[in-house]
């Protein structure tokens, strides 16, 4: 595998859609690319028999579909899914093909929720939002689980507050931050929290916040030279004659990153 992506056989007239990533495929390298680099969201939105029938139809690959069919609908290994796909062309590098069954060991090790934990992430990756979110609340609802450590269960919070601020829903952000705060009271939490806060909040009411919890002098002092730097930050400047195109990658990127 290299830096650039060399098709060997048939390029598709009609892409796959990869529902996770809002993204259209066109080629058995691309397929391989998406899931080299994506084990956690390799799921059934992606291994069905419409990715066969693509593999078979469009990339005129039927061998390669067959191997895939009988594993559909089954709790198949990821060994067996990926492996077919990738000695297709042969994809993987010795070294690549090591590193590749290193982290699927390390994967089937895992705890449930660690790994939906680390799908959020790699949707947060992939700047799909709105598919983090729905992941990480489910981690959220899970009260007693075992392998949810405060620890993470602050991370949690944390991830999905960022989601929310990337979509621009500054009051949920806020509400996942100190709920990040919450679990554990740790200093980075709070910190996050009292940045955020002061983003949507008067310098007063931020003052006035920081009283109420009791920030220590050092922590203020660290938040207010943050806030300087991050104030002092060139602006990105758009020209009168890009501010359509300018518009128009924003509502699109938004878009893919809603789902919508």
């Amino acid at each position: 595998m290299s830096g650039y992506i060399l098709c060997q056989v048939k390029k598709a007239e009609k892409p796959f859609f990869i529902e996770n990533i809002s993204t259209n495929i066109y080629s058995i390298e691309e397929l391989c690319y998406y899931l080299y680099n994506n084990l956690y969201l390799i799921d059934s939105s992606l291994i069905n028999q419409k990715l066969c029938t693509w593999i078979e139809e469009e990339l005129e690959l039927p061998k390669l579909a067959a191997k895939l069919r009988p594993y559909i609908g089954r709790d198949a290994g990821l060994e067996e899914i990926l492996y077919p796909v990738f000695k297709e062309i042969n994809y993987l590098a010795y070294e690549e093909l090591r590193s590749l069954n290193a982290r699927i060991e390390t994967r089937n090790a895992e705890a449930e929720e660690i790994r939906e934990k680390r799908k959020g992430d790699s949707l947060m990756e992939n700047r799909m939002y709105v598919n983090a979110i729905r992941v990480y609340q489910k981690l959220i609802e899970k009260k007693d689980a075992a392998a949810i450590s405060d620890e993470m269960r602050e991370r949690i919070f944390h991830n999905q507050g960022c989601a929310y601020s990337y979509l621009f829903q500054m009051d949920k952000a806020l509400d996942c931050f100190w709920n990040a705060w919450q679990v554990r009271k740790s200093e980075e939490a709070l910190k996050t929290y009292l940045l955020a806060y002061r983003s949507v909040h008067t310098q007063e009411d931020f003052e006035k916040t920081e009283d109420e919890l009791k920030v220590e002098e050092s922590m203020r002092k660290e938040i207010s030279e943050t806030l300087d730097r991050f104030a002092s930050l060139p602006r990105k400047q758009v020209s009168s004659g890009e501010t359509d195109r300018f518009l128009a990658d924003i509502t699109r990127e938004y878009h893919r990153s809603t789902g919508s």
